[in-house]
């Protein structure tokens, strides 16, 4: 990774041990920073600090700019991002495009899987799983065998001169305002940036100013590992370039990157690839990305044409202007949910102290300030008309990332999505549902060319290129559920808001993906029931050299949701009465879950998890029945609910940062709060936690930021067993707290607030309107609301 923005020889950053004096100054810099730049708190008044002049708490500060890019801080529109690292003497804007993935349009679908699909079940029936999965590995995998990487555009770099002398530094994201601020004092003049990436314009905004007249001087320019050339272009620097070829897959997407400057006073010049300003009063930057992608089979864009057009929108209006949108925008969907835990003193430290000392530290308001970092990148880098939320969201600086930062289905990129819904930000999932559209084409290709079946599959990853087929090899990739696992979040969207129009959308990609498993369950002669083969439960070994098997319990659970779900769609939308009785005469024939020798929920269909090789393994799938789905419950099927609570406890707490963001929603349905809440500083640690708050895989992965979200959501409102349940797993830590604006299924929104670990009150908003079953505890009251009304609750009306 970058190594940083050269060197401060002779500044005057003062690190973690600034004096109560300077941390006061400090403060007092953020505010007068913050009035600038318009920002506000979320329920719309003037940031609001404590008399010692705190800053507000949607805020992430630091007095130091950052050396590495897991210290610099992201912004985005859902397409477009900056990773910024707030340098005195180099500034690096980190940039991104969504659609610039290596190689190009692909079918990877190879007809040798279907004919080797009969033997390689009949191994697995025999139990001779190594051989299954030799076969596998010859005959049934994808061409190529590895998805392209996601792609980094490069950066636009921005030279100021000397780092000496600087005093007051800081750097700023405010949550908020979705704006990033740097701010500091050189040789008497005291110097602002402010930075966002407006989804309205659609560019980015660069702002640079000065307290003194003629301040402001640089020279900006393009740098980038990828293949691409700079050149001037109507008053604009333009970075042109193309992707890579990958896993022998040509090269097929060009990009530009374009940025034009706007100026108050000074000169500004363009030559020898770069932009120089000199003795500006201020000025603007307005930056376009776009590349040649328009569908997953369709690179015909022009992203020259592309980027000059937003370009010259953005440049006719001012930068009041931009704001204002960009800024309204933003808080049209982060203000929804405001949460309070709580604040003690290590509040008042900067981010990266406050992660450095969470393991030790009474810190509250960190894990309300990491909630609310979630949401912030959700809507950052997944909005309509964008692509979803990859491996690592939006943001990423090399041309090939970890892992591809790539869609990988088997878990990350629906915990992506799982906060989604629970904390009022149900516009971000469109982009998810328009992948699920496409890879149920591509998908439907891969179900007929590979097993002979109707309907579609998805496996374990897909790509920009939207590639169902099974990768990287069969003990990672042949495991027909990924695109299952999608239609539960997709339901999810539905039951959250009732959209009967959505449902109609819906219906047809889970009717096709469930009569792609009518064509292809077989027959165990063990429990005479219907089961998956080949498959594997991910990504775990099993006692026999192999991951492939049948039937694992993931899978059952998976089908039990997609069953049930078009049985219930079809009911509500009419009709399909002979697919909806195969779809029910399937599900009763799914093998129940089972209780294995040592008390635990079984891995898979045989009882073979304590003799597993890898005990700790940070997947924990069988268990999707407790969480996300809702078949399993404390209430509802306590034998299962306990031994679902044994598998966690035979796991244990500590793995890679999503598994144990999966962990904290998992003991949170458990009403497990002090357990839930112990797994939560575990991922708000260093080891987990980068000091720009990106959860450590590691190396850097989104998806434990989107499930650590999530499980903070759990632990304080869930909806299972038919119910909306209060405060269920309220951890001792949080003795006071209030949250506003979370939503439950059936279409409802609510806020609770708690005194003494008690419920003070809640207020339910019929948002669709409707009868909500609201438990607290053991008791129990039905409320009906109708759309738009709403009602307070207290603890009294459970007594």
């Amino acid at each position: 990774m970058p190594d940083g923005v050269g060197r401060y020889a002779g500044g005057r950053f003062k690190g973690d041990d600034m004096s109560d004096e300077q941390t006061k100054i400090s403060r007092r810099a953020a505010l007068q920073t913050a009035l600038a730049l318009g920002a506000y708190s979320a329920g719309g008044s003037r940031l609001a600090l404590a008399d010692d002049a705190r800053a507000a708490t949607n805020m992430l500060w630091y007095q130091k700019p950052a050396q590495v890019w897991t210290e610099a801080l992201p912004i985005g529109n859902g397409r477009i991002g900056v990773m910024i690292f707030g340098g005195v003497a180099r500034e690096r804007l980190q940039l991104n495009d969504d659609t610039l993935y290596g190689g190009g349009p692909y079918d990877p679908s190879d007809p040798q899987a279907r004919a080797a699909l009969p033997q390689v079940r009949q191994l697995i029936a025999a139990g001779r799983y190594k051989e299954a999965q030799d076969l596998a590995d010859g005959k049934m995998m994808a061409h190529p065998l590895r998805m392209p990487s996601y792609q980094t555009v490069g950066e636009l770099v921005l030279t100021m001169g000397v780092s000496s002398y600087v005093s007051n530094y800081r750097r700023d994201l405010d949550l908020d305002s979705a704006m990033a601020s740097v701010r500091y004092a050189q040789e008497g003049v005291t110097f602002t940036r402010a930075m966002f990436a407006s989804p309205v314009d659609d560019v980015i905004v660069v702002r640079l100013t000065a307290d003194h007249p003629n301040a402001v001087s640089f020279q900006a320019g393009f740098e980038t590992p990828m293949p691409a050339a700079v050149r001037a272009d109507g008053g604009a620097l333009v970075l042109a370039g193309t992707n890579t070829p990958q896993e022998g897959l040509p090269a097929a997407l060009k990009y530009e990157a374009r940025v034009r400057v706007i100026n108050d006073g000074g000169d500004v010049a363009i030559r020898d690839g770069e932009i120089s300003v000199s003795r500006a009063n201020s000025v603007l930057l307005l930056v376009a990305i776009a590349t040649s992608y328009r569908r997953y089979d369709d690179v015909s864009g022009d992203p020259a044409a592309i980027s000059r057009a937003r370009l010259d929108a953005a440049a006719a209006k001012s930068y009041e202007a931009l704001r204002a949108a960009h800024v309204a925008e933003h808080r049209r969907l982060f203000g929804r949910v405001s949460l309070d835990l709580g604040t003690t003193g290590a509040a008042d430290k900067p981010t990266d102290v406050r992660i450095r000392n969470s393991a030790t530290t009474d810190d509250p308001a960190l894990a309300a300030l990491y909630f609310q970092y979630a949401r912030y990148l959700l809507i950052s880098c997944s909005r309509p008309g964008t692509q979803p939320a990859n491996l690592q969201g939006l943001w990423n600086d090399m041309p090939s990332a970890p892992w591809g930062s790539k869609y990988t289905i088997n878990i990350n990129t629906e915990m992506n999505y799982w906060p989604a819904e629970s904390t009022n930000l149900a516009e971000c999932v469109s982009p998810l549902m328009q992948l699920v559209r496409e890879i149920s084409v591509t998908g439907a290709r891969t179900a007929q060319v590979n097993y002979g079946a109707r309907g579609w599959v998805a496996h374990h990853n897909t790509d920009i290129w939207r590639g169902t087929a099974a990768i990287d090899g069969a003990q990672w990739g042949l495991w027909p559920m990924g695109g299952a696992w999608l239609l539960q979040n997709l339901w999810d969207h539905y039951d959250y808001g009732r959209d009967r129009a959505f449902l109609a959308e819906l219906y047809p990609l889970m009717k096709g993906a469930a009569t792609f498993f009518l064509d292809t369950l077989v027959h165990d002669e063990k429990s005479g029931g219907w089961i998956t083969s080949p498959t594997l439960s991910p990504e775990n070994p099993h006692p026999f050299g192999a991951t492939l098997c049948a039937g694992t319990a993931m899978d059952r659970q998976l089908l039990r949701d997609l069953f049930a779900h078009c049985i219930e769609a079809a009911g509500i939308l009419g009709g399909d009465r002979k697919f909806v009785a195969a779809c029910a005469a399937a599900r009763a024939k799914l093998p129940a879950d089972r209780i294995g020798k040592a008390g635990q929920l079984q891995e898979w269909l045989e009882d073979w998890d304590m003799e597993a090789p890898e005990q700790n393994h940070r997947h924990v799938s069988h268990l999707y029945g407790l969480y996300p789905s809702g078949q399993i419950s404390v209430r509802g099927t306590p034998a299962l609910a306990a031994a679902a609570k044994k598998s966690l406890e035979l796991r244990g707490d500590l793995a890679t940062g999503w598994a144990i963001a999966w962990r904290i929603n998992l003991w949170a349905r458990l009403r497990d709060g002090a357990h839930a809440h112990s797994v939560l500083k575990l991922l708000l640690d260093p080891s987990r936690t980068y000091p720009n708050m990106f959860d450590a895989h590691p190396p850097f992965q989104i998806d434990g930021n989107f499930g650590g979200a999530a499980g903070i959501a759990e632990m304080l409102l869930q909806c299972v067993d038919g119910e909306v349940v209060l405060l269920p797993a309220l951890p001792p830590a949080w003795k006071d707290g209030e949250v506003r604006g979370l939503r439950a299924r059936g279409g409802f929104e609510i806020d609770i607030r708690w005194r003494d670990g008690r419920l003070a009150s809640a207020q339910l908003r019929g948002v669709s309107g409707g009868t909500a079953r609201v438990r607290l505890g053991e008791s129990l009251r039905t409320v009906k609301i109708a759309k738009g009304a709403s009602q307070r609750l207290t603890a009294a009306d459970f007594a």
